[in-house]
């Protein structure tokens, strides 16, 4: 396993995260076995989020530390906030008031004194970074959050956080996949009359990676949005037939490829896979042990239906 430094105090974490999102049908000892299957493999980041499961993910998250306390010194803990359900409705809350709510929530849900890192987990248009500033200096000051991150947040929204944080933005939580490529796209189209040339995210990768912003990939096996695994799907052949060859001759899986072509990007990178099966989780970290030759990174980007000039 190979680790990236996270945050203003170079904390190593894994470059392979466990995503949570799954595990509400689960029990807390499996939960638990999965996660120490995660550390046997070098795994050591948990992504949590207060919507998941409608707030079961952090509970049984919580169970597991109450059941096994170690565990919770062993894992880099993290948890986002921001996106608001009520019945149909759907809403973004970046207010002091709920950010400050939905720490202390998610800190008695999962049973601990602290969240290694806290994100924002969607933009919130209507936001006021000077409120967020405050809510965020509380937490820290505290002791009650150490870092702080945004998901799916453009340049310009994360510069504008930054005039009035007295602390980095250690994170930006963003979609790609070998399947999903349009922070990729744009670059190698550039110029040209192509539908890939339009920029679409703000250059969001070469901008985490001048500022040193850890870049975390959620649905890295998906594509679309959360319509199914690029694994064995009809919709990717060529796809797969290149994982699954790469995989053979490296020894691995073709998900260990798919999430190594992420972590090929030459930045502060971590995959948050989310399967629920301790045996896929441990294949699925040798993806930090292996490295992909620029041939095979760019035979995999074509093979997936891209274009490149």
């Amino acid at each position: 396993m190979r680790y990236v430094s996270f945050g203003n105090e170079g904390e190593k974490v894994s470059e392979v995260m466990l995503g949570l999102m799954r595990i509400p049908d689960m029990d807390a000892q499996e939960v638990a076995d999965l996660i120490r299957a995660g550390l046997d493999a070098g795994i050591d980041s948990l992504d949590n989020a207060d919507i998941y499961g409608g707030g079961r993910s952090e509970e049984l998250l919580g169970e597991v530390f109450a059941m096994s306390p170690s565990l919770r010194n062993a894992v880099f803990l993290q948890t986002k906030c921001a996106i608001r359900l009520e019945g149909n409705a759907v809403w973004y809350d970046h207010s002091k008031e709920h950010i400050l709510r939905s720490a202390e929530n998610s800190l008695t849900k999962m049973r601990t004194d602290r969240i290694d890192s806290f994100l924002l987990h969607r933009p919130d248009a209507l936001m006021e970074p000077e409120e967020i500033a405050e809510a965020f200096t509380l937490l820290h000051d505290s002791g009650k959050v150490r870092y702080f991150g945004v998901s799916n947040y453009n340049p310009v929204m994360i510069d504008v956080l930054k005039e009035y944080l007295a602390f980095p933005i250690c994170t930006d939580q963003i979609q790609l996949s070998a399947a999903h490529t349009l922070p990729f796209n744009a670059g190698f189209q550039f110029n040209t009359p192509w539908e890939g040339a339009a920029m679409r995210d703000g250059g969001i990768l070469e901008y985490c990676r001048m500022n040193e912003i850890v870049i975390q990939t959620w649905s890295s096996l998906q594509y679309g949005f959360f319509e199914g695994s690029i694994l064995g799907s009809d919709l990717y052949p060529e796809l797969n037939k290149v994982l699954q060859r790469i995989a053979e001759e490296k020894g691995v899986t073709p998900a260990a490829v798919a999430v190594a072509w992420i972590l090929r990007y030459p930045a502060k990178m971590q995959a948050v896979v989310g399967t629920t099966n301790p045996e896929h989780l441990r294949e699925t970290a040798k993806a930090a042990d292996i490295e992909l030759t620029r041939k095979e990174w760019y035979e995999i980007y074509v093979s997936a239906g891209n274009k490149l000039p």
